[in-house]
């Protein structure tokens, strides 16, 4: 029997319990001065054991750059990525295979798993010294022993739950794995079944929950950002709603879609999270107010740099790349602000020759069009103070140089204008961030819709228009009582569920929701197996435009590409993985 399907997780504990050094743990899992240690004293060390949790956090990175500075987004239609020869390039045009992958997590991963899987197994009779965590300060029993040890358990399970969900989500179905895993165990695992996943994955979260602080505001502000019952919360809801979706419930089981609609609504009804007042300064946490704000339900650790504006801002802006261009059928998404309609109903008010002017105020949040083209300028639509000029021949536009925007857009969303990569550097606090309110609302509007239908359009309608109503987008609410009126839904299941997929689209975009959304929808033949578009901008005057809309590059969406493909290289170690449908 095969024994090295977890030798690289299986050689990172041999190189971190066997040769621990003494310091810089948290850094890379491993120490760093002269003096070796033994697994019994790294357990007897209050620090070193504690700080061994803080390790498999480690394991949950940021998305900012899988690669060439491709954001995920770039694998779907919201964007393509200005090196058309750039890694992600696989996904799109029918090459991605076993021998050659893209966001392989899968080692990686199980390194969490075994972390996780470690700590649970040693934690209790460890030298931790409780401290004091959570909120209100210097409560008894919140500073015992057995108090500490449940709430880094519960922090274990919930991490464990995380990485068991991405395996699950790229996979399709994962080894489950509870246990430290030595050589002498049988490492040629097969895989368990999508169920199996499923229940695991709900238990882990169940554990957490059962351990943890209730939200973000609960731990201490020197613990804030560590796991909270919400979180596991999150997690469980959009694991169900995965499950409930055609992808994995091609039966359409009313069961599993109910089971994702209370998942969500026991995270709502903690009353613990809402609707942050400023969508732009979610993830820019150098902001006021910005920082855990109660939007956030869980986030990676914050990184202080300024290489996502260096990427990804336009090429006029101190030698950036530009590297996530937004598609046309990104920007067609947004509706007209003024009647909450989308573009293409003949009522919504969209001009063609002044086609960003009155758009839903996320466009402009979330993507970087030709400002000098809209009319009346407005400075917010610059960036930095200077317009963006994507129009052929302006200082960003397309063809200008191998970097330059190839659809005639750049991603906003995620840069700060305080950022500086020239010069005297400045860089700007920001998290990934894994789970936020509005993805609950819109995970729980989706599962009611397709529980209740019209019957449950008076809250599907309430929770959208929570997101809607944001301060600084107010969007005209949806309503189905007057079909003459701003924001008007055709009262019809069918009907509510295309509004609630493209609210979806907007508000969640380039956070590696589409990419997995059109997924479970099953709709990656319709969606992905086809062009994706650009806008080209021509100056006729100062103030006048032309635009033509142009193929920007052809794409190839297969049956087989549901699912990832698992690595040639892991499937040589471990037989009985067996491979994804289509991969083979």
């Amino acid at each position: 029997m095969k024994k090295n399907i977890f030798y690289p997780i299986l050689a990172f504990v041999i190189l971190q319990v066997a040769g621990c050094k003494k310091s810089e743990f948290l850094q890379d899992g491993s120490f760093s001065g002269t003096n070796d240690i033994t697994e019994a004293q790294l357990w007897a060390n209050p620090d070193y054991a504690r700080n061994f949790l803080n390790n498999v956090y480690s394991v949950v990175s940021d998305r900012y750059n899988l690669g060439d500075g491709a954001l995920l987004a770039a694998g779907t239609d919201e964007a393509v990525n200005s090196n058309l020869n750039a890694s992600i390039s696989t996904i799109n045009n029918g090459t991605w295979s076993p021998v050659r992958t893209f966001d392989d997590v899968y080692v990686d991963t199980y390194v969490g798993i075994r972390k996780a899987n470690m700590f649970l197994e040693r934690v209790d009779g460890s030298a931790i010294v409780p401290i004091d965590e959570v909120l209100p300060a210097n409560v008894a029993e919140n500073q015992t022993y057995a108090s500490q040890i449940e709430r880094l358990k519960g922090q274990a399970y919930f991490l464990r739950a995380l990485f068991e969900f991405e395996l699950l989500k790229r996979y399709g179905r994962f080894a489950i794995v509870t246990k430290t895993l030595t050589i002498n165990d049988n490492l040629d695992l097969p895989r368990n079944t999508f169920d199996e996943c499923v229940a695991q994955i709900s238990a882990d979260c169940e554990a957490a929950i059962t351990r943890l602080p209730l939200s973000p505001s609960e731990w201490n502000t020197t613990n804030r950002g560590r796991a909270t019952q919400t979180s596991a919360m999150a997690l469980k809801s959009r694991l169900l709603l995965y499950a409930a979706s055609p992808q994995y419930n091609p039966s359409n089981d009313g069961s599993k879609w109910q089971a994702a609609l209370d998942a969500a609504k026991r995270l709502m009804d903690t009353g613990k999270h809402g609707i942050f007042t400023s969508y732009p300064n979610l993830w820019l946490w150098n902001v006021s107010g910005a920082a855990y704000n109660n939007e956030v339900i869980f986030a990676t650790q914050t990184l202080n740099t300024n290489s996502i504006e260096s990427t990804n801002a336009p090429i006029s802006y101190d030698g950036a790349t530009g590297r996530t261009n937004p598609t046309q059928e990104m920007v067609d998404a947004f509706e007209m602000k003024t009647t909450g309609r989308p573009i293409t109903d003949a009522s919504s008010g969209y001009v063609a020759t002044n086609p960003y002017a009155n758009r839903d105020p996320r466009l402009g949040f979330t993507v970087m069009f030709n400002t000098a083209s809209v009319q009346p300028i407005v400075a917010a639509n610059n960036f930095k103070g200077k317009p963006v000029e994507t129009f052929v021949g302006g200082k960003d536009g397309l063809g200008l140089n191998v970097n330059a925007t190839k659809t005639g857009y750049y991603m906003r969303k995620y840069l700060s204008e305080s950022a500086v990569w020239t010069g005297t550097a400045t860089n700007i606090r920001r998290p990934w961030i894994l789970f936020r309110y509005a993805e609950i609302l819109l995970n729980y509007a989706e599962a009611v819709n397709e529980v209740q239908g019209v019957a449950g359009q008076t809250e599907i309608l309430r929770v959208l228009n929570l997101i809607r109503n944001r301060t600084g987008v107010a969007m005209p609410a949806l309503q189905t009582t007057n079909p003459a009126g701003n924001g008007y839904v055709i009262p019809s299941k069918d009907e509510f569920r295309k509004r609630i997929h493209a609210e979806r689209r907007v508000e969640l975009c380039f956070e590696e929701h589409r990419f997995y959304d059109v997924r479970r929808w099953k709709e990656g033949e319709a969606t992905f197996n086809k062009p994706v578009t650009g806008m080209r901008i021509v100056q006729l005057t100062p103030t006048t435009f032309s635009y033509t809309p142009f193929t920007v590059e052809n794409r190839v969406f297969a049956a087989r590409n549901y699912l990832y493909p698992i690595s040639q290289s892991e499937l040589n170690k471990a037989p009985s993985l067996g491979q994804n449908p289509g991969y083979q």
